[in-house]
């Protein structure tokens, strides 16, 4: 990878998709902060914004710098993809991409069906979800833990919350990583074709079990989207509710995913960590948002700009598509002390930028923490010995902007 110095320099060296990235990220950031804290990288034609501050301005004023349909990131679709989208109901833009007062409407409704108690009453499933899953695979002594407990922990969870079962918690998988990975670059067409057809899977899934729900509702969160009202507002459409379900589907599962496995792999690093946790369960919810600010499981969402602005002296035009990199603001010296650090008991810790930030704050950040938290107590509980397999190797995930592994090795006991 190139390393020299200026925005030309840090330009050259950020290259999420190269295999090489992956173990240079940080230090990548943190020539960007000396460097060149808004550069602009002509491999994606983004501009990449890494201060913690700097980010905040972004994420404060939407009418300047805009949500809609920015994560469309990617070519435009080759022409087959975009007739497998009209056998559903296409991309529709809700919660994470569009703005006020549209965004407001959809918060407003969600808000009906994704309520703190619809959370809280989940801490008990959630506890004896990831008991049963480390049953499960206790007695081998080995596991990958990405497959056999960070993927399905959260997505037993969401599909509970949504009113499924667990039965097809392998298609919710596959539909959830097929529309992460369109959020990618140079996808060739037989992968983007591949991901469209399980977006109408996806699409026509669930059309079913929203007609069922209108017909027979029940206490779950399909229900509450049939049902949700608001004074002076639209009720949701199919498409809008298809579109809400899918992000909810990619957020309660990848990114929660990416969680549990950064956490444990930063604890893990270093023995002691892992013992001082061991010892000290209280110390879990802590570790939570210091593994969110270190190991940031989305590195960075977008924006386009609706008119020129600048920052820092770096002058960037209207139409600019902006990726605001939340794992670099996070390793901000000038917000977090010794930000390159891992300290569990870091006191601002919560401060850092992994749920985003304004409007668009992560709906299910209180989700997110409490599974990873009760992750965290059951590991530590049940397999207090635990390690990385000494003969396999960790394996990331490529992704333009996903930060987590594929698997993650372990071991524990007597285990070689």
């Amino acid at each position: 990878m190139a390393d020299s110095s200026g925005a030309e320099g840090v330009a050259a060296r950020y290259n999420p998709l190269d295999p090489g990235y992956s173990s240079e990220i940080y230090d990548v950031f943190a020539q960007a902060h000396r460097e060149a804290p808004v550069f602009f990288s002509p491999l994606y034609n983004v501009w990449l914004i890494t201060k913690y501050d700097d980010i905040w301005t972004v994420l404060k004023d939407p009418k300047r710098f805009s949500s809609s349909m920015s994560t469309n990131v990617a070519a435009k679709d080759p022409d087959e993809v975009i007739a497998i989208f009209k056998e559903g109901w296409g991309q529709v833009s809700t919660l994470v991409t569009c703005d006020p007062p549209a965004h407001n409407r959809y918060r407003g409704l969600i808000n009906k069906a994704f309520t703190p108690r619809r959370v809280n009453e989940r801490e008990e499933f959630i506890r004896s979800t990831a008991s049963r899953l480390v049953d499960a695979f206790v007695d081998e002594g080995e596991a990958d833990l990405i497959w056999n407990f960070a993927y399905p922990l959260p997505m037993t969870i969401i599909a509970d919350i949504l009113g499924v079962g667990d039965d097809d918690l392998d298609r919710f998988k596959k539909w959830s990583d097929d529309l992460v990975a369109r959020l990618s670059f140079d996808l060739p067409k037989e992968r983007l074709i591949e991901c469209a057809r399980s977006l109408v899977d996806f699409q026509k899934y669930f059309d079913g079990l929203l007609t069922e729900r209108e017909a027979n509702p029940r206490d779950d969160m399909l229900s509450d989207l049939v049902r949700a009202r608001i004074e002076g507002a639209e009720p949701l459409n199919r498409g809008e509710m298809l579109s809400m379900i899918q992000q909810m589907l990619v957020a309660g599962n990848e990114t929660t995913t990416g969680l549990i496995g950064n956490m444990v792999s930063l604890l893990l690093e270093k023995r002691e960590r892992w013992e001082a946790l061991c010892a000290d369960n209280s110390l879990a919810a802590g570790v939570v948002e210091e593994a969110l600010r270190m190991e940031t499981p989305v590195q960075g969402l977008f924006r386009v700009t609706t008119e020129a602005v600048e920052f820092d002296g770096v002058k960037i035009p209207e139409g600019a598509q902006l990726q605001l990199l939340y794992a670099a603001g996070n390793r901000d010296e000038a917000e977090f002390e010794n930000a390159r650090q891992f300290d569990m008991k870091r006191g601002n810790a919560a401060a850092h930028l992994a749920f985003g930030g304004g409007a668009h704050f992560c709906l299910g950040a209180s989700l997110a923490r409490l599974e990873a938290r009760i992750a965290l107590e059951t590991l530590t509980d049940r397999l207090p010995d635990l390690r990385f397999a000494i003969d396999q190797a960790p394996h990331r995930v490529a992704h333009f902007f996903m930060r987590g592994f594929e698997k993650l090795p372990v071991e524990w006991g007597s285990a070689k």
